[in-house]
């Protein structure tokens, strides 16, 4: 049955994306790789026992979760006991801000303006049901974080004091500025802060060390590296001590109650693991096809412009169209052309409401912002495509 299953994907599809569509937004999800499923089958079939349970079906099950927690842990440098799975990137930011607050007495939080909702949303609650308080940090112009004003308020609440919680990202999703997460990490150990990076655009994209790093949390997602939708991690350092986000049985080591998703958390381990021995020819090929649409844009469509940096995330474009009656519809145009890009993050796209991110940055009047981000899949053909049809629509 399992080997049946998996030629019918194949054969419908051999790489996870359709033939007539141009696959340009990465950062939002990923296509499942083929090696990937075929490690995920046979816990979709035949493996089928509750990990909790003691005879030879949960065993089994229990194993798989186990080896592939020693394979995420030894990936990113750390013990296998500081990996918990998750739903999700958002669950595992939901955790690490609830614990800093509830467990760890955190009352201030610094973060960023152009963070994830996931983590601005969650501050937001935080805030406004508790007696927490909250800054934003100073962006650069290309919204990378000003780290002088960074330790200018944690010297500040430090000597107010506060316990601080400071929750940036680690790479943004929408304009891919990278943040100097072991410099961060330094500031937070000087003044005593406890540190939450989200890495979901980054875990599977860099090498990690994360013992190198004074980081108390990370979160990560399976899906944007190849592997299945609804599996993340949370790192915890062994600096903290936290209690459960959801409560119930003792699965996860206590930690996060519900029956695990064991066939996405042997997902997770094998898209890491792939990406991670692919990753010197994947990134160099993927820097290459970036690089490719950026020139072409420029020789092809007059005034476009880009929000990026020399040492932004190496899988996203974001590209400034100038604004005409024509470019306030493109998105919907590339649409129509089979042309999958986003104007910014997936997980708020139903609110037409603009980016956040691009607002932060002060340029939501000065050009239609679209997003293009990249994998291991996509072809040059694909970019010259692209190329042509902007030049046709803008």
């Amino acid at each position: 049955m399992q080997d049946t299953t998996i030629q019918k994907i194949k054969s419908a599809n051999s790489n996870g994306l359709t033939q007539n569509r141009i696959y340009l937004d990465n950062a939002a999800t990923t296509a499942l790789d083929k090696e990937v499923l075929e490690a995920m089958m046979p816990y979709l079939s035949d493996h089928f026992g509750n990990p909790s349970s003691i005879y030879s079906y949960g065993r089994e099950t229990r194993l798989a979760i186990e080896n592939a927690r020693k394979t995420v842990a030894k990936l990113l440098g750390v013990k296998p006991g500081n990996i918990f799975f998750t739903s999700g990137g958002t669950e595992s930011n939901n955790t690490a801000i609830a614990a800093s607050i509830r467990d760890l007495g955190c009352n201030h939080i610094i973060t960023s303006a152009i963070e994830h909702h996931a983590v601005l949303h969650t501050v937001e609650h935080y805030c406004s049901c508790n007696s927490i308080s909250t800054s934003f940090v100073n962006l650069m112009d290309d919204g990378a974080v000003d780290y002088e004003n960074l330790e200018s308020q944690l010297k500040k609440e430090a000597e107010a004091g506060k316990k601080i919680l400071v929750s940036l990202m680690h790479a943004n999703n929408e304009i891919g500025v990278l943040l100097d997460i072991k410099k961060v990490g330094e500031l937070c150990k000087q003044y005593g802060a406890i540190f939450h990076s989200d890495c979901v655009q980054t875990v599977g994209h860099y090498p990690l060390n994360l013992s190198a790093i004074n980081v108390h949390f990370i979160s990560g997602a399976a899906h944007k590296f190849h592997g299945p939708k609804g599996v993340g991690i949370l790192y915890v350092s062994d600096e903290v001590n936290i209690k459960p986000f959801i409560f119930g049985g003792g699965q996860e080591r206590n930690m996060r109650a519900g029956t695990e998703n064991v066939y996405g958390i042997v997902g997770f381990a094998k898209a890491l693991e792939i990406s991670m021995r692919d990753l010197e020819k994947e990134t160099a090929y993927i820097k290459e096809l970036k690089a490719y649409m950026k020139e072409s844009l420029r020789q092809n469509i007059a005034g476009v412009g880009f929000n990026d940096s020399p040492d932004s995330l190496y899988t996203v474009l974001s590209v400034c169209f100038p604004k005409t009656e024509k470019s306030d519809f493109l998105l919907m145009s590339l649409d129509m052309a089979n042309i999958c890009v986003s104007g910014g993050s997936a997980c708020s796209s139903g609110a037409d409401a603009g980016s956040h991110v691009i607002k932060a940055l002060q340029r939501i009047n000065d050009c239609t912002t679209i997003r293009f981000s990249f994998s291991k899949y996509n072809k040059k053909g694909e970019v010259d495509r692209v190329v042509e049809k902007l030049k046709e629509l803008v």
